[in-house]
């Protein structure tokens, strides 16, 4: 291989110290158009140059062996015009064999697959983490979590299936996909507490052995025309690398559908950053929307992005126009890529977790794709008390904004913990499914100084556990040889679990307590008898644990996945179930591998 390069290589030497063509231009340009041709004599001892160089070389290009098939071309798109280029001259030359052989070479792209790799494009940033373990009831009873009302993992999920790609494992946050859904728990009866709690137990579809634990929570809901004032201000991120549709080009349609929900007694701001920061509108009445859209049509992208500095601009001016009894809230609109001012991780954390001591929520809307920094986006909003979406779509913004409007904006619970007991004597061992970024310690249940998530008006938050009853054949771990046998939980003894949930008042720093028993009789025979929320939701707990590799679902296939949710899909007023199924049929067909179409279907 080597001597067929340099041969070749030797040949195109040869060719352009003989001038390569007749025509072939001098060094002074165009002007050597105007140049005699070449004397005869020249030609002659040009042409036995080549003879002598020929007679040199031990081994002809042209009975060179074939080589084996080289990789794909970095550049295929030059190989044509070098090819064209270079057969010319060697017909000029006399030497069509030789640099045929050349021409091919360089065709098939050898010499572009040495250069240097191009700088990866794809630099989005997702935090790791690992699905939460089993535990044994009798060793470690107690399980304690935030709730979360994020929903951006599963509109993330979906632009990676609709690009034709499987998502990134740590992009996958099965809670979030659960809780995209309304699952129409029962509304609390009142206003006190804000919530209502529901449970249902049944077996799990991927494991007989098992059975999910169902826990719902319903905020009230409350029309967006009762809403308190709104004092808004949008932070956008204008950077260079918002400079794409998906990004500055749809975050201005995307914002605008909620412009256009503002009443008068609501105000917006907006705020800009890049390498600075600074303000484009001024705190203005919500019923001058033509003033507040011509400013977002005005915004346009270019510069580093100061996103530290920008922070901080936009909690001064909510607080300057901050409403006693209302909605103050920053709602920050990037793609999260902050590289100038403060960029690490940890201390913007900090700077939004000092603002919300002010009483200042923080939403945070993701756009965009390649440089996207879903972990800088999520674990804000959760710093700052408030909630995650990621738009990748108008559709997608109309449903965060607008459909969900109030539980967007008005918070009417905070700091929101659930903490379960198992009850030894009746189950061996759990599992939480998702959550896995917002567990805390046994402790921080009942400490009031430890953060926790919000529920808005409206919200839905669904947590499921799947848990292996004693004498089930479901455990997964063996027991200790030396610890304590369990005991009858007497007289809780038809007790499975106990939960708890502790929450504040949104201008209380003071939780109060909410005790539930889940008793054994209240366990469904088959999960084909549960309600179709319930199978839904574990349909939708299959399908992200699958995409995180499956590691506790077994043979449970798409195609189960899909009968599941097909069955269960129910009341769909917006399509958003459907759009499950066609996901779920995408992704079949996206990872062969695991389809499962073999699989024995669902029974």
């Amino acid at each position: 291989m080597n001597r067929t390069l340099l041969i070749a290589l030797s040949t195109v030497v040869v060719i352009l110290l003989t001038g390569c063509s007749p025509n072939a231009e001098s060094p002074a340009g165009s002007a050597a158009a105007d140049s005699k041709p070449m004397a005869q004599p020249a030609r002659e001892a040009a042409k036995r140059q080549m003879e002598e160089r020929d007679a040199a070389m031990p081994e002809p290009l042209a009975e060179a062996k074939p080589q084996p098939a080289p990789p794909p071309p970095a550049s295929p798109a030059l190989a044509p015009q070098r090819q064209a280029v270079s057969v010319e001259r060697a017909k000029a030359a006399g030497e069509a064999g030789r640099v045929a052989q050349f021409s091919n070479f360089v065709g098939q792209g050898r010499l572009d697959a040495l250069r240097a790799p191009s700088e990866p494009t794809d630099r989005e940033q997702y935090a790791h983490q690992e699905d939460n373990p089993v535990k044994r009831a009798a060793e470690q009873p107690v399980s304690t979590f935030s709730i979360d009302v994020d929903t951006g993992a599963y509109a993330n999920v979906r632009r990676f299936l609709n690009e034709g790609r499987l998502p990134p494992q740590d992009a996958v946050r099965v809670e979030e996909l659960i809780n995209y859904f309304d699952y129409d728990y029962p509304l609390p009866e009142g206003r006190q507490p804000p919530f209502r709690v529901s449970t249902e137990l049944a077996p799990t579809p991927w494991n007989p052995k098992t059975l999910l634990l169902a826990i719902g929570v319903k905020g009230y809901d409350l029309p967006k025309t009762q809403l308190p004032p709104a004092n808004l201000v949008f932070l956008i991120d204008v950077s260079g690398s918002m400079n794409s549709p998906d990004k500055i080009g749809l975050l201005k349609p995307a914002l605008k559908l909620l412009v256009r929900q503002l009443r008068p007694e609501d105000k917006v701001a907006i705020a800009v950053y890049a390498g600075a920061a600074g303000m484009v509108l001024e705190p203005t009445p919500g019923d001058q929307k033509a003033k507040i859209e011509s400013a977002l049509d005005r915004l346009s992208a270019g510069g580093s992005t100061n996103g530290g500095a920008g922070i901080q601009l936009a909690y001064n001016l909510v607080r300057e126009g901050f409403v006693d009894g209302g909605i103050n809230r920053v709602i920050l609109a990037t793609d999260g890529d902050f590289n100038v001012g403060t960029v690490n991780f940890e201390a913007l954390k900090d700077l939004v977790e000092t603002q919300r001591k002010s009483g200042v929520a923080l939403t945070t809307l993701g756009f965009g794709t390649g440089n996207y920094n879903d972990q800088l986006m999520e674990q804000l909003a959760d710093a700052g008390n408030g909630n995650y979406a990621y738009i990748d779509t108008l559709q997608e913004a109309n449903k965060a904004l607008v459909e969900q409007m109030s539980a967007t904006l008005l918070t009417i619970a905070k700091d929101v913990k659930i903490q379960i007991e198992f009850n030894p004597a009746q189950v061996e061992e759990y599992r939480l499914i998702g959550y896995e970024n917002r567990m805390l310690r046994r402790e921080d249940f009942s400490n009031d100084a430890v953060d926790a998530g919000d529920i808005g008006a409206g919200h839905t938050v669904t947590a499921l556990y799947e848990i292996a009853l004693k004498d089930s054949g479901g455990a997964l771990t063996e027991p200790l040889r030396y610890g304590q046998p369990a005991t009858d939980a007497t007289p809780h003894g038809d007790e499975i679990a106990f939960l708890r949930l502790r929450y504040k008042q949104p201008d209380s720093e003071v939780s109060q307590l909410l005790e539930w028993p889940i008793q054994r009789d209240q366990m469904i025979g088959s999960w084909r008898e549960a309600s179709e929320r319930f199978r839904f939701a574990a349909a939708v707990a299959g399908f992200g644990q699958k995409l995180r590799g499956g590691r506790y679902t077994g043979s449970f296939s798409y195609d189960k996945v899909l009968a599941l949710a097909r069955d269960a899909r129910g009341a769909d007023p917006f399509g958003y179930r459907s759009e499950f199924l066609t996901l779920v049929g995408l992704t079949r067909s996206l990872d062969p591998g695991q389809s499962g179409r073999q699989a024995q279907m669902l029974r």
